[in-house]
């Protein structure tokens, strides 16, 4: 769908949408649309229950004496209370309706215009459809709206800061596409073919083979490949947008691209969700897309750990000891706990390699998240509360929410092993918390360190406002604003 802007003005034909507040007011545009259609506005609005709350919405079929085809009424709540949220899930809900309407194009009349690209963020975001595979949809089946038109007084500045934000809009697409993906199609090797795409934008790729790793000792993220037939690979993406001497930052992303639960299998019902527990690799891809896609003017580092975790007579058991590239050992308990295993070699890699001034991972880690934080945030934890304070800033302004959890030495005890430096859990108590201390045994004293939960937010099982059902991309404008509003100029 593609998004343009102009300057204000009720168009002679075609439908159009225009707003109201809460009691059904009518914005100065839609007064002008009304007065334009002779009142038809008015009179709708007085013959029905519309009362202008946020996300209620009228239509109005072929108004006589004008050529409109419809016009519709969006109610956006208190207008003192609109802000950049309410505007891109207004976005979202116009997009949405307008697409069950059956038309191509659709003008929106839009009076607030410092909001006019969140507007049409949120309008973009809720176009995404993830439907090549489905051979028999007929035209019927599928929207048809092709373009919408943002009318305002000042389309300049709108148009130029919404150039940036679809660079973003790229990024969440890319990742939605990776973690759509069924994992047939997508597994560690067609993963890095889609990655090195990035390199068109300037990210230089660097991949690490099976055989590298196991030079570098990274017998923790090889343990869990070793039971597929799919080899894995270390991804290194590299941004070079700050300048040339300063430190880069790292997002580090778990890419198992699927997660039978190995020899600790899953239950049956609900593994074909399996296939994105490569959300945190997906985020961290899509990320540097938009990071390079926009320009920023930052040095980032992004890393994948890419394997697939399958039964078979290769498979790592429970009770195995590896040793993990910084040259603790590790007793396997569970194999199902195993992107913790690829993400303390990923994250030890970038240390070693890149040294970099903070590192934040992501990864679809635990089922434990869902069961203390809901839908609703992602769960955060870091050693560091200027970094923690940063991103949970970063969330709320893209909403995106965060939610930080506690760490500590009591947590940390439950992984003990009586013949190993740690065990991979710490039983069910505090599950994605023990997780995250796992993690923390990994990185370098003092350095500022985030992990990012987000096994219940790559993945939706209902439409929301910005995204339909199913990849979210969550993350992505999360730490998009995170590096802008901290780390560029």
């Amino acid at each position: 769908m593609k998004i343009t802007f102009s300057d204000l003005a009720v168009p002679a034909s075609g439908a159009v949408v225009a707003f109201a507040t809460e009691g059904g007011d009518l914005m100065p545009s839609a007064v002008a649309l009304d007065e334009a259609t002779k009142g038809a506005v008015a009179r709708a609005i007085k013959a029905s229950t519309f009362k202008g709350k946020f996300g209620q919405n009228l239509q109005v079929l072929s108004p006589a004496h004008v050529e409109l085809s419809r016009i519709v009424i969006f109610g956006i709540g208190s207008e003192a209370e609109f802000d950049v949220i309410a505007a891109q899930k207004l976005g979202g809900q116009v997009t949405l309706a307008a697409q069950a309407t059956g038309e191509k194009e659709i003008t929106v009349l839009f009076d607030m215009d410092n909001l006019a690209s969140d507007f049409a963020t949120g309008a973009a975001l809720r176009d995404y459809r993830f439907d090549k595979y489905r051979t028999t949809e007929t035209k019927d089946d599928k929207p048809v709206l092709k373009s919408v038109l943002v009318a305002l007084k000042e389309p300049k500045e709108a148009k130029k800061q919404y150039e940036s934000a679809k660079k973003v809009i790229d990024g969440v697409f890319f990742t939605r596409d990776l973690v759509s993906e069924p994992a047939n199609v997508l597994y560690p090797e067609s993963f890095v073919a889609e990655v090195r795409a990035l390199e068109k934008l300037g990210v230089e790729i660097d991949v690490l083979d099976e055989k590298e790793m196991k030079k570098l000792g990274m017998g923790a993220l090889l343990g869990v490949a070793q039971g597929s037939a799919q080899k894995p690979y270390l991804v290194v993406m590299r941004w070079n947008g700050g300048k040339k001497k300063e430190a880069p930052i790292a997002f580090v992303g778990k890419g198992v691209t699927f997660d039978t639960g190995g020899i600790s299998i899953k239950p049956a019902a609900g593994m074909e969700d399996m296939k994105f527990d490569m959300g945190g690799a997906g985020v961290v891809s899509g990320l540097m897309k938009a990071l390079a896609g926009r320009n920023a003017k930052s040095n980032v580092i992004g890393v994948i750990g890419l394997v697939e975790n399958m039964p078979s007579s290769t498979a790592q058991r429970p009770g195995d000891v590896v040793t993990s590239m910084s040259g603790q050992t590790i007793e396997v308990i569970n194999t199902d706990a195993e992107g913790r295993l690829v993400l303390c070699d990923a994250l030890t890699y970038v240390q070693e390699k890149y040294d970099p001034s903070l590192i934040v991972d992501l990864a679809t880690l635990t089922g434990a998240i869902i069961i203390a934080l809901g839908y609703e945030n992602g769960g955060l934890f870091s050693n560091n509360d200027d970094l923690s304070t940063q991103i949970t800033n970063a969330g709320l302004a893209v909403n995106e929410p965060v939610w930080r959890l506690p760490l500590g030495k009591a947590y940390d005890d439950q992984l003990k092993s009586d013949i190993a430096d740690m065990k991979n859990v710490g039983g069910r108590p505090a599950g994605s918390i023990t997780a995250a201390q796992f993690l923390k045994r990994f990185i370098t004293k003092d350095r500022p360190w985030a992990h990012l939960d987000i096994a219940a937010m790559a993945w939706a099982t209902k439409d929301s406002e910005v995204a339909p059902k199913g990849a979210t991309g969550y993350g992505v404008r999360l730490l998009d604003r995170f590096v802008a509003d901290n780390h560029e100029g």
